[in-house]
């Protein structure tokens, strides 16, 4: 389901009529791997997964209630598949809030609204905190959000929420889709605001963020204790037919983080940046053709004495990097990754991409994005390999039920070769067939 949006311009169509609106989604899915690059998990493998969501929404005026229920379920997995609460996560109430449309009270012209509950956030360029579409489960927080905007193309998002503790998250229970209610507690706190603009007419669009993210400790929950501070800056330009865009994206993230997960463990300063480089352009015609030429690079953590891995934190990968799911191999850390991708629209039933992308370490000491593969010598080298990916969607029955197939082809470097720990597993493919019905 797509994440729930507060901040509403003049340009929008209007609100739905008062009263009770049901809405729905069901996606089966079955996915393959074979050459898996990830350490510690079977070479070849492959899951089936199901994930249905209802939504509800009561509105009566300025105030509308909102409940969804997410069930996200899989079959086929053993001890050696990569199963995390990103696959699993049964019969769980994700999205419980009500907000109030405030209208001007902050001035003539602007518009705000006020959130409060448990809801899904999709926030900026969705680098850091998302509500990832490809995901068979999302990230959930409970808190508060308010949203403003103004004359001249001014918004402004600020937040203060509890990252909901996706749960059960042991093994057999993932294996088995056992349920347990999602928990959020002070241990784990995200709070922040975006500030934007964007004049009416204008392509470009500017934007300034900050996040923190604390965590500690609960019994039986060891954690890293991060403490992260987040400044983000982004300015880009819009996609328009026969025009050129670009696009950049930095962010600089600072704090503490724990050794290890043990008690005693002491304390590293964290240092670590994000940043990315876009060009295109989307050339005229009926096929709607968009070139995009994109550079992205997420630090890594060396031998010094502070941290320098990035940490994504909530972030999406598959609208940027790879797919998810059985894949994850690479994210958004330790990675130096220029690549291209061609879009295509031929018909409003069908689109199409398909990219290329160079994998490298930003850090060669350290593991390679999220494979766990690791040469603490730096004597691998830092070439990763070439990535291949594609996608094809097509709607069976228009709004109703889309097919979508997701290849990914890795042909594996001398770093995914050569490190101590690498799967010796060969080139990386990987197959994800998709079907989603829409009421």
């Amino acid at each position: 389901m797509p994440a729930t949006t507060l901040a509403v311009s003049p340009n929008q169509p209007a609100e739905p009529a008062d009263g009770l609106h049901l809405s729905g989604s069901m996606r089966i899915r079955y996915e393959l791997v074979d050459g898996q690059a990830r350490a510690g998990f079977n070479s070849s493998d492959d899951l089936a997964s199901l994930r249905t969501a209802i939504k509800a929404v009561w509105r009566n005026g300025a105030i509308q209630i909102v409940a969804e229920l997410n069930d996200s379920r899989g079959w086929g997995a053993d001890p050696g598949t990569p199963l995390t609460t990103s696959e699993i996560n049964t019969f769980e109430p994700v999205q419980a809030y009500i907000q109030g449309d405030l209208g001007d009270v902050l001035g003539r012209g602007t518009r705000s609204s006020l959130q409060a509950g448990r809801f899904t956030m999709a926030l900026g360029s969705r680098r850091l905190v998302a509500n990832d579409e490809y995901r068979n489960a999302t990230s959930g927080f409970t808190g508060l959000r308010g949203d403003v905007s103004a004359p001249g193309g001014y918004k402004a998002i600020a937040f203060y929420v509890l990252p909901q503790l996706r749960l059960p998250d042991d093994g057999p229970s993932l294996r088995s889709n056992a349920a347990a209610l999602d928990k959020e507690s002070f241990a784990a706190v995200l709070w922040g605001g975006y500030f934007s603009r964007q004049r009416k007419g204008s392509p470009i669009l500017a934007e300034a963020s900050f996040l923190h993210f604390g965590e500690r400790d609960r019994p039986g929950r060891p954690t890293r204790d991060r403490s992260l501070n987040n400044l983000g800056l982004r300015l880009v330009s819009d996609p328009r037919s026969g025009q050129f865009e670009w696009g950049l994206e930095g962010i600089y993230q600072w704090g503490r983080i724990s050794a290890s997960l043990g008690s005693g463990a002491g304390t590293l300063a964290v240092s670590a940046n994000f940043l990315r480089l876009h060009a295109g352009y989307s050339f005229p015609g009926p096929w709607k053709p968009r070139l995009l030429l994109e550079v992205d690079r997420a630090s890594g953590d060396g031998s010094g004495p502070g941290y320098g891995r990035f940490d994504t934190l909530f972030g999406m990968r598959r609208a940027d990097l790879a797919p998810a799911g059985i894949y994850g191999a690479i994210t958004r850390t330790n990675l130096l990754s220029p690549g291209a991708r061609l879009e295509m629209a031929p018909s409003k039933r069908f689109d199409v991409f398909v990219g290329y992308r160079a994998l490298l370490l930003a850090d060669s000491r350290d593991a390679f994005s999220n494979t766990g593969v690791r040469d603490a010598s730096g004597n691998s080298g830092s070439f990763a390999g070439h990535q291949f990916d594609l996608r094809l969607r097509y709607w069976l029955v228009p709004n109703t039920l889309r097919a979508e197939f997701d290849g990914v082809f890795l042909a594996k470097g001398r770093f995914l070769n050569n490190a101590p720990n690498a799967p010796m597993s060969g080139n990386m493919r990987y197959a994800s067939f998709n079907l989603t019905a829409t009421f």
